[in-house]
């Protein structure tokens, strides 16, 4: 199982100085901003600096935000930083699936013409208005490589005409949509929105479990203070950890004689149960959080 991606960090491209801080971070992803965070003025002299990073920098999990599909710097954005290998594209304001297949076309072109391994690039839509959430299952079965979707939550609610709050009831709709959409297509559970109160951990810490128990499988992140949080929420706990590995155990017994349920420690195990165990300690040994508890998987 590869490494799961729990925390995705935004760095400005036009700065060098916050994007090498970034990278030197443990953020399990670092995304280079196009969008956003750089000024029109300064949008072409960014794509320079960002295909500069991509040559220097030997990391994994560098992804680049181009800007959208209906803006004029797209095609441009493509063509400069394709060739530098980055893990991957964020497409912002991704709404239907032909406008993420016109992006996967042009990116397939352009890794021919450089020579690199066709489709090795990840596409992350960004979903961030009404359309783009009632389109989400389309977006997410719309090309190969798409592996999760992401959700913008304050493009959102200014699409939708509101205010974002701290209680969430306004985004929980289209947050609930993206874990269904991204199950349905069989991809990775979607990454959430920022979450815009720097100062407040425990805020945070609080969004980060409420999404999680949802189904998100990370966070995009805006400041390296959010890092420790998003990470250890977004991660097995050693008691989730030690309960995987004594069902995974319990239910390989329980098969060697022929049972396909069994009861420990007062609950009912059976297949969805063991199937559960098994992915928690996968998770668990990619991020190297198992020790020997995570040998128990490879018995079941």
């Amino acid at each position: 199982m590869e490494k799961p991606l729990r925390s995705f960090l935004f760095a400005p491209a036009s700065d060098l100085r916050k994007v090498d801080k970034a990278l030197s971070l443990d953020a399990d992803a670092v995304i280079l901003d196009l969008e956003d965070a750089v000024a029109v003025s300064e949008k072409v002299r960014a794509r320079s600096l960002v295909l500069d990073v991509l040559g220097r920098m030997n990391r994994e999990g560098i992804y680049v935000r181009v800007n959208g599909v209906n803006t004029r710097w797209i095609v441009g954005d493509l063509m400069a930083v394709v060739g530098g290998r980055p893990a991957g594209i964020m497409l912002p304001k991704a709404e239907d699936a032909e406008e993420v297949r016109r992006v996967d076309w042009l990116i397939g072109q352009l890794e021919r013409e450089y020579g690199l391994p066709a489709g090795e690039m990840e596409l992350i839509p960004l979903v961030e208005t009404a359309r783009g959430v009632m389109n989400a299952y389309e977006v997410a079965t719309s090309c190969p490589r798409v592996k999760r979707l992401a959700f913008g939550a304050v493009d959102y609610t200014l699409d939708i005409g509101i205010s974002l709050t701290g209680q969430g009831t306004e985004i929980f709709y289209a947050r609930s949509h993206l874990v269904v959409a991204s199950r349905a297509a069989g991809i990775e559970g979607p990454i959430d929105t920022v979450y815009p109160n720097i100062k407040d951990e425990e805020g945070l810490a609080e969004e980060c479990r409420l999404v999680r128990s949802l189904g998100f499988a990370g966070k995009l992140v805006i400041h390296p203070a959010q890092l420790g949080p998003v990470n250890e929420i977004f991660s097995p706990t050693p008691r989730e950890i030690d309960y995987a590995a004594k069902v995974a155990q319990a239910f390989a017994q329980a098969e060697a004689e022929g049972i396909a349920a069994v009861q420990l420690e007062g609950k009912f195990i059976d297949y969805p149960v063991a199937a559960w165990a098994r992915r928690t300690l996968a998770i668990a040994r990619a991020l190297g959080l198992a020790g020997e508890k995570g040998s128990e998987e490879q018995r079941v």
